[in-house]
């Protein structure tokens, strides 16, 4: 019998020991090296907030080299069918601002049953089926809103409210309104209504309460734009009754016009549409095996006044 020669035993060792660890090798793949995919879904953006939530979702999603699907909705209907979508599509995290928080409230359910992390942005849902969620103070908001406009009516005056879209932002926002005027009976709230977040039906509106009403002291508005739509239904009408008017959201429009010292835009409370990002790294973070210690983050209700204005306008913004 021929013998092997040192050759031939050194190849049949290589190839057992090529066997050997192609048996052992790891056919799972890490977390790390995975491609994430992220399903996004928000309301359509008819109006500049839900633009600037858009834009910012998808900069942030690319900046951390993920994939993502993001969806856009002009109703709850619709909204739910499209994160039906996503789940069927078994993307590996959800980031979801409902449209109304009741109606959405069913689907985010759905998203938990699915094993499939849940980042609730801005508007909350009804329930806790849900892994995070980033939002502002929309309760301070409220609160603050009614000492400032306590303080320039010296605690005495007739208030109007432009409300948003039936969610919690609203709900709460009204509520700590509220709770701030309790300390100030002698002033009024005379007319609360919906502009739905939109300047073009706070216009409208406004201009209906106006004529209802000769004497206003002050508007309380839930956002930046409807402010907008607010001050132009104000000076169309040429009243001068009206001291002050008040927004939120940070609309580089409205600080240019606190900037600039319009005689009623004096105040606004920033609820930054940047809040997505945040939102977007955690989903991120969650998939990748990092939890977040605390289920929920509460952005601060900075009041911006002319005195500090120049720390927060930026011409350039997205929104």
């Amino acid at each position: 019998m021929k013998k092997f020669s040192w050759i031939s035993w050194l190849i049949v060792l290589t190839l057992i020991f090529s066997l050997f660890i192609g048996c052992n090798k790891k056919t799972t793949t890490d977390v790390s090296t995975k491609k994430i995919v992220l399903g996004m879904s928000f309301p359509a953006a008819d109006h500049g907030w839900l633009g600037a939530i858009i834009k910012n979702a998808e900069d942030e999603a690319k900046a951390q080299g993920v994939e993502y699907i993001i969806t856009t909705a002009d109703n709850p209907n619709k909204q739910t069918s499209d994160i039906e979508d996503l789940i069927t599509k078994k993307v590996d995290a959800i980031v979801m601002l409902p449209i109304e928080s009741a109606a959405l409230t069913p689907v985010a359910e759905k998203i938990i049953k699915a094993n499939i992390p849940l980042v609730v942005v801005d508007r909350e849902i009804l329930s806790d089926n849900f892994t995070a969620l980033v939002k502002g103070d929309n309760k301070g908001i409220g609160i603050n809103a009614g000492k400032y406009i306590a303080k320039v009516l010296n605690g005495k005056g007739k208030v109007v409210e432009i409300t948003g879209v039936p969610c919690s932002v609203t709900t709460l926002r009204s509520e700590g309104f509220r709770e701030a005027l309790k300390d100030y009976p002698d002033i009024e709230i005379i007319a609360s209504q919906s502009g739905d977040f939109q300047k073009e039906k706070s216009l409208y509106v406004m201009q209906n309460i106006l004529q209802a009403n000769p004497h206003i002291d002050a508007v309380y508005t839930h956002d930046d734009e409807m402010a907008l739509g607010v001050l132009q239904a104000i000076k169309e009408a040429k009243r001068n009754d009206i001291k002050v008017v008040t927004g939120a959201g940070g609309h580089k429009d409205v600080y240019k016009l606190i900037k600039d010292g319009d005689p009623l835009m004096q105040a606004t409370f920033i609820y930054s549409p940047l809040m997505v990002k945040d939102g977007v790294r955690w989903a991120i973070d969650i998939v990748k095996g990092n939890k977040p210690t605390d289920k929920i983050k509460v952005l601060e209700a900075t009041q911006v006044t002319k005195e500090n204005v120049d720390q927060y306008y930026d011409p350039n913004a997205n929104y």
